[in-house]
């Protein structure tokens, strides 16, 4: 049998510009853990909580759903969660 996969870009959470939050947030190493990134950006109360929120689907990265929970999120990169984006930039 063989499978055929395809990545299937889904429109970002964020699209809706209108009513963004965007929260900058300066990163003094090569990455952080998505998880992580929510909950110092207060998106998440803990890291658990930020787990959580990966796993219903409810965080974007670049535009397209994540679901690994500790993705390594990079200067350059823009996560969204609900109407809030996050914007990494060199710290």
């Amino acid at each position: 049998i063989l499978a055929q996969t395809a990545l299937v870009r889904q429109p970002s959470r964020c699209a809706d510009r209108s009513n963004l939050n965007t929260i900058t947030f300066a990163l003094d190493r090569e990455h952080v853990q998505l998880n992580n990134l929510l909950k110092l950006t207060g998106l998440a109360g803990s890291g658990g909580a930020g787990k959580a929120l990966v796993a219903a689907g409810g965080v974007t990265v670049d535009g397209v759903a994540e679901s690994r929970k500790t993705a390594k999120i990079k200067v350059g990169q823009v996560v969204c969660c609900g109407d809030t984006e996050i914007r990494v930039v060199p710290g």
